[in-house]
């Protein structure tokens, strides 16, 4: 009787397994082995591309990064450089609005300092002086002539020709005489002379910058006030030659000659002609 109650146990145990398989067998025959091959490699998948983008990601992040930071830079110079206009244009203000007691004397003090500091080849300290000087008398030819001669030698050639420019207005629309002769030169004090080397200067500048045609149209405004000032023929004798005018050149080497027969260079200049 007590052998048999055990193995009633067994039987009744392994009965319940053999139902509990049964009853899922129907799931584990829907298990298809490829399918879950599959969905290892898609996962393996999503990982590579996951991988693969987050390595792009930091490429492109790093690419654009270097592309962003120089217009960063220059952003950040623009806002720099219109602060200290800002800052300029304030402390010119405050100067224009301060009362003086003798403008002429404020005015050849800074001519003075601008003096020295040529001296010292410091060009931006003396623009700014002379840009100081202006904003006291915005007629003073003088300051604007320095003006001119600094921006040709940096080779700021538009500025240098629209400073000489200002300057032939000056003196074109001084109906009023408030335009100091005296602020020409030291050896020019007449007008038309001074004009005749304003023309001359601008046909410098736009030969300097391979504008031979409109340096060509200056110095001939030039010779209309001094047609025979060998300087001046000289000139367009070099543009002639420049823009090869051969008949033009011949004609002004010969009125080169009459003004000055003792240039030794006529007969150099005569083969130049020739060789056009």
């Amino acid at each position: 009787m007590f052998n048999i109650i055990p193995f009633i146990l067994i039987l009744a145990s392994l009965s319940i397994i053999i139902i509990i398989v049964v009853r899922k067998f129907s799931v584990l025959a829907t298990l298809d082995l490829e399918t879950i091959q599959a969905e290892k490699e898609i996962k393996f998948k999503e990982q590579i591309i996951a991988s693969r983008l987050k390595r792009n990601y930091f490429k492109y992040y790093n690419k654009i990064l270097k592309f962003i930071k120089p217009i960063g830079f220059i952003i950040s110079s623009i806002f720099s450089w219109v602060y200290k206009k800002l800052v300029d244009f304030k402390e010119n203000y405050n100067i224009e609005k301060a009362p003086l007691a003798d403008p002429k004397v404020k005015i050849d003090s800074l001519f003075s300092e601008a003096k020295e500091l040529e001296e010292k080849e410091d060009v931006g300290a003396v623009e700014k002086k002379l840009i100081e000087i202006i904003s006291f008398d915005s007629k003073n030819i003088k300051a604007f002539r320095w003006l001119a001669e600094i921006y040709h030698k940096e080779k700021n050639y538009s500025e240098a020709k629209q400073t000489l420019l200002h300057i032939l207005k000056l003196i074109e629309s001084d109906e009023e005489k408030k335009v100091d002769i005296n602020d020409f030169s030291d050896e020019i004090k007449d007008v038309d002379l001074y004009r005749a080397s304003i023309y001359f200067k601008i046909a410098l500048i736009e030969k300097d910058a391979n504008n031979f045609s409109s340096s060509f149209e200056y110095i001939n405004k030039t010779l209309e006030i001094e047609p025979n000032n060998p300087r001046y023929l000289d000139m367009k004798l070099e543009i002639c030659i420049i823009n090869k005018e051969r008949q033009e050149a011949e004609n002004t080497l010969e009125r080169l000659k009459k003004a000055n027969p003792d240039n030794k260079k006529l007969e150099e200049i005569e083969e130049q002609i020739k060789a056009l």
